[in-house]
């Protein structure tokens, strides 16, 4: 009798316990260039900056900009142009959402800011980390919204164009920025693996 009331637990147990859903869709950030493409996830501990980026996104803000500063070995930066007078092109500032496990590793996505001493980041702006050591004097001063996941080849590639005195690359590298939906297995098959937060 208690083998079979072992045996029922047993199942009970496996018949209740939470399952992924295979089925849900996760927002995974694509930017398309001449060199390639980027995807990269976003980070639930930022959601003003991602819901800020999903908008911006979504309005095609993006595809008419570029690659405007590229410096190996540091970041590669899109976006409205930073310029002496600050990001006064950008639609909006957002408050900052530091989180000390938001590092500025390779291929960590941030979004830009001027001086200003709120620390307010600029919705135009963003760059990605292309230092492979990270650039940690960053960390806690500039937002860290999202992970490059597949694309480090392109990455790579812009990273190395040639520039002139301004960082600006000699022949633009243009933008399309998306936001896919993929399940679940989509996501694996791409290489993101998603936490069990999400």
């Amino acid at each position: 009798m208690r083998q079979y009331l072992c045996i029922f637990t047993i199942i009970f147990i496996i018949a209740c316990s939470p399952k992924k859903n295979q089925n849900a869709s996760y927002d995974v950030g694509q930017i398309i260039t001449p060199m390639g493409e980027m995807l990269f996830s976003f980070s639930e501990l930022t959601p003003n900056h991602k819901a800020s980026f999903l908008k911006l996104a979504q309005e095609h803000y993006w595809d008419t900009l570029t690659f405007n500063r590229v410096i190996k070995d540091f970041v590669i930066q899109g976006g409205c142009p930073d310029t002496p007078e600050g990001f006064s092109n950008s639609p909006y500032l957002l408050k900052p959402e530091f989180n000390d496990t938001l590092k500025h590793i390779y291929g960590a996505v941030g979004i830009g800011r001027d001086d200003n001493p709120g620390k307010l980041s600029a919705a135009c702006q963003f760059y990605i980390v292309h230092n492979k050591k990270g650039i940690p004097r960053l960390d806690g001063n500039y937002m860290i919204f999202g992970q490059v996941f597949k694309g480090f080849d392109v990455l790579e590639a812009i990273a190395n164009v040639a520039t002139d005195s301004l960082d600006m690359p000699l022949v633009p590298v243009t933008l399309e920025i998306n936001v896919l939906k993929m399940t679940l297995a989509e996501c694996k098959q791409n290489g993101y693996i998603v936490s069990k937060s999400q």
